[in-house]
C-alpha cells in the first residue's frame, strides 16, 4: 500500500505556497540533500530519433532536429526514450505547448510515463506492440503524470498496476494548468520511495510510495497536441563521499 505527501501549492486547504524558488535553484536542483549528480543520458535533438521509438495512434508527426523534439499529433502519441532507467535518477527537459493556429494546436496534455515496465513483456517494454491508443497502457506498471490534460482542465499522479481499466488516481487536482507558448522546465526525481515532479521550479507531486517502481521506461505522452521539447538530460543522484 502507498501513501502520499501533499504536494506543495496546490489546492489544499492551509497548503502553503513552498517550492516556487526558480528553476536551477539550490532547493529545486538538489532532492536529496549530499547528492551528487553524474550525467547517465541526454540528447540534444540535432540528430534524428535514434533514441526514441514512437507509438501513434493515428498518424501525426514526430521529428527531433536543430535541437528540438517536435510533437505534432491528431490523437494519442507515446514517445518512449529506448534506454531503460535505474534509479536513483533526476530527469529534466523543457516542453513548449505550441498554439500557432495548427491543426493540432491545442494546448492540453502534457504528460509523462516513467519507470515503465509492460507486465505483458516485463524483460523488454518493445517486445509488445502499442499503437498509441491510452488503453493500450493499462498493462503498464509505471508512474503517469498528466499536466494540463483533458482540454487544459485538470493536472493528475496515478500510479498504473498493471492492470486493464485500473488507472489509480494518487493526486487530481485543477491547476497547475498549461500555458500557451510559455516553456515548462520539467524535472522528475526517482528516489527510491520518493517520486516527484517539477514544473518551473514549482513542485507539482510528491509522493511517498512504500512498494516504488525504481526502474524502466521514460516516454513523452500527448494526445492531438503540439509540443515542441529540448534539453533531455538524465543524471545518476550518488551520495556525496565522506
Amino acid at each position: 500500500m502507498s501513501t502520499t505527501r501533499r504536494a506543495f501549492g496546490i489546492l489544499a486547504a492551509g497548503a502553503a505556497l513552498g517550492a516556487m524558488a526558480p528553476a536551477g535553484t539550490a532547493s529545486a536542483a538538489s532532492p536529496r540533500p549530499g547528492a551528487h549528480r553524474r550525467l547517465i543520458a541526454r540528447d540534444d535533438f540535432c540528430h534524428g530519433l535514434g533514441q526514441w521509438a514512437t507509438e501513434l495512434q493515428n498518424g501525426g508527426t514526430v521529428t527531433a532536429s536543430h535541437g528540438v523534439l517536435e510533437i505534432d499529433v491528431p490523437s494519442g502519441a507515446t514517445v518512449w526514450f529506448k534506454q531503460r532507467l535505474e534509479g536513483p535518477y533526476v530527469l529534466e527537459y523543457t516542453a513548449t505547448a505550441v498554439s500557432a493556429g495548427g491543426p493540432n494546436d491545442r494546448v492540453s496534455d502534457l504528460n509523462n510515463f516513467w519507470n515503465a515496465v509492460d507486465v505483458r513483456s516485463p524483460d523488454d517494454l518493445f517486445a509488445t506492440r502499442r499503437g498509441g491508443a491510452l488503453e493500450e497502457y493499462d498493462y503498464l506498471k509505471t508512474y503517469y503524470a498528466g499536466y494540463g490534460a483533458n482540454y487544459n482542465t485538470t493536472t493528475r499522479l496515478r500510479r498504473y498496476v498493471g492492470e486493464a481499466g485500473v488507472r489509480p488516481l494518487v493526486f487530481d487536482y485543477t491547476e497547475p494548468l498549461l500555458v500557451a507558448n510559455q516553456p515548462n522546465r520539467v524535472r522528475i526525481v526517482s528516489d527510491g520511495s520518493t517520486v516527484q515532479w517539477w514544473n518551473n521550479g514549482r513542485l507539482v507531486f510528491d509522493h511517498i510510495d512504500q512498494e516504488p517502481y525504481t526502474s524502466g521506461h521514460f516516454a513523452f505522452r500527448t494526445v492531438w497536441s503540439h509540443f515542441r521539447v529540448s534539453d533531455f538530460r538524465v543524471w545518476r543522484l550518488r551520495p556525496q563521499r565522506a
